[in-house]
């Protein structure tokens, strides 16, 4: 299940867009400042940010721009009236990956952010591994690798969240019986069944670096 923020200040229309994604299985958290969107994106994990572009305290162009130089590469997806399109220009620099008008059919904003998340998220490559993000397949040279369960949706967080550190509090999320012990023991057998090199963020976590 694709998880979204969405930070959206009209609360009669963020909860009909939440409602939307929720019927076509989406995990939709709705905020109403940038502020705290820019919290909630610091410390949680998400498939693709969904923003309107005037919002209070922090206007979604210093969102974007923010997350973009620490390194968040989380696509982002605009919801914009008519009169905003000229500051748009912006936002394509900053990495903006697709918008929409308002007004708008549901139906084709599901669409059109299912597109984006796909593109996004359905096959990455990584040095001679490729992943298919969809089913959670790790294959080497076309052949699949044996992982467990658990290893795959690690090695999702990390390959998600590539150069990133990832906290050992994200991680318990993924694991039956989460403790800093078992950690250990399944980024140990990532290593060595990917032959891949994940770092310690000492203190915080861990990191699969960028090639």
């Amino acid at each position: 299940m694709s998880r979204i923020l969405l930070l959206e200040d009209d609360t009669v229309l963020s909860q009909s867009m939440k409602n939307a994604l929720q019927l076509d299985n989406f995990d939709v958290v709705v905020t109403n400042d940038g502020k705290e969107a820019f919290k909630r994106a610091t410390n949680e994990q998400f498939d693709l940010y969904l923003l309107d572009v005037n919002t209070p305290y922090f206007e979604s162009f210093d969102f974007l721009e923010q997350i973009r130089k620490d390194g968040d590469r989380t696509p982002a997806f605009f919801v914009t009236a008519l009169v905003d399109l000229g500051s748009l220009s912006r936002t394509f620099d900053t990495g903006i990956d697709e918008y929409i008008k308002k007004p708008f059919e549901m139906n084709e904003l599901i669409v059109r952010i299912a597109s984006v998340i796909k593109k996004r998220y359905d096959f990455l490559e990584y040095g001679n591994l490729s992943y298919d993000s969809l089913n959670k397949r790790v294959l080497i040279n076309s052949k699949e690798i044996n992982l467990t369960h658990v290893e795959r949706h690690i090695f999702d967080l990390m390959i998600r969240n590539l150069d990133q550190n990832i906290s050992k509090e994200q991680f318990f999320t993924v694991m039956e019986r989460p403790s800093e012990m078992a950690l250990r023991v399944h980024i140990n057998k990532l290593k060595h069944k990917l032959n891949i090199s994940i770092k310690n963020a000492r203190g915080i976590g861990y990191r699969l670096e960028k090639l």
